[in-house]
């Protein structure tokens, strides 16, 4: 393992970033599951647990405030909200966590649905900025329940897991967030921007 919260490049504190993400509020399921991940890992150390406040499922990154035109950011909503009018919502499901070397987290299915939101969400960044950001290629859509906070052995993480039964989830997704996000804290917390429904 190693910790997850290394200053990538360009970020700071106080930096501020704008990105689209799922997130699941008022997602019971989600926050059982969340609970009973956090639970079975109480006692591992070098893992930061993310509270159910915080959960999400990263999906595409636009750029830094300040580096962004706020009127390039309102352009991209209202390209994404046309496009986003013609995915209907649709399930996931959480199942079984998986060890990365940052972070425990749920592989979610199906990701047909999720990748055709991304892919929305980067055809509209791309009508308004010259570059979109982060590569279309490689997403696996999961959701990180703890992150690495320290060097060390995944093997005891891994041991935890084998040994606890934690019962899949499901979350309805009705809707992508634009959020503004900081990692001040050594966690990713955001101040909400714009909700845009899906069809």
């Amino acid at each position: 393992m190693r910790d997850h919260w290394w200053w990538r490049p360009g970020w700071g504190l106080g930096r501020r970033f704008y990105t689209w993400h799922l997130i699941f509020d008022g997602q019971e399921d989600v926050h059982r599951l969340a609970a009973d991940y956090r639970g079975a890992l109480a006692e591992v150390a070098g893992l930061t647990p993310i509270p159910d406040q915080w959960l999400h499922l990263t999906m595409q990154g636009i750029g830094f405030v300040g580096e962004v035109e706020e009127t390039d950011v309102d352009d991209i909503v209202r390209g994404a909200t046309d496009r986003l009018s013609k995915i209907p919502s649709f399930d996931l499901r959480l199942g079984e966590a998986i060890v990365d070397p940052e972070a425990v987290l749920v592989p979610v299915t199906p990701a047909e649905p999720v990748r055709s939101v991304r892919d929305a969400l980067r055809a509209a960044i791309g009508d308004v900025l010259q570059e979109v950001p982060e590569k279309s290629e490689g997403f696996v859509p999961h959701v990180s329940v703890a992150y690495s906070a320290a060097g060390g052995r995944a093997e005891p993480i891994v041991q935890t897991l084998a040994a606890h039964t934690i019962t899949p989830a499901t979350a309805r997704i009705g809707a992508v967030e634009l959020i503004v996000i900081h990692r001040d804290n050594r966690m990713y917390e955001w101040a909400p921007h714009t909700r845009v429904s899906l069809g």
